[in-house]
């Protein structure tokens, strides 16, 4: 591809594409930390953890979204980011994800408990899309 080519970007969930267009910069969380991704990127192929992801469109442009894990490929231009769940900033509210992450946490107390561990990290990945992308409640 040529040095003045955008990134392709994917974000898919198995039920939809939740978004896909044309980057200038790729932010993510991996499970060996935060990766930003420009054109010309080297491959990489990384395991996703629960948080934001940040996409800076080619106009300036900034998609946020929350997802709950999965995988990250970055090859020829092209980033993929394929997550069991998924949601754009603009599809979360943000006061529901906030009782999540309150009733989730109260769970998260008992180890043996791997579910209530990834619903409350999916509650709060959420709650970090949304404010990533500077929405903020009614009432804060």
């Amino acid at each position: 591809m040529a040095d003045d080519e955008n990134l392709r970007v994917e974000l898919v969930a198995p039920d939809r594409l939740v978004w896909s267009g044309e980057a200038s910069f790729v932010l993510a969380r991996t499970a060996d930390g935060e990766i930003g991704i420009l054109r010309n990127h080297a491959p990489v192929l990384s395991v996703l953890d629960p948080g934001a992801v940040v996409i800076q469109g080619d106009g300036g442009d900034t998609k946020v979204a929350a997802v709950d894990g999965g995988f990250l490929s970055v090859a020829d231009n092209r980033v993929s980011i394929l997550s069991e769940h998924a949601e754009t900033a603009e599809e979360i509210d943000l006061e529901s994800a906030r009782r999540d992450v309150e009733q989730a946490g109260d769970g998260a107390g008992d180890e043996d408990d791997q579910d209530a561990a990834r619903r409350l990290a999916w509650a709060q990945a959420r709650v970090d899309a949304a404010q990533k992308a500077g929405r903020q409640s009614a009432s804060g």
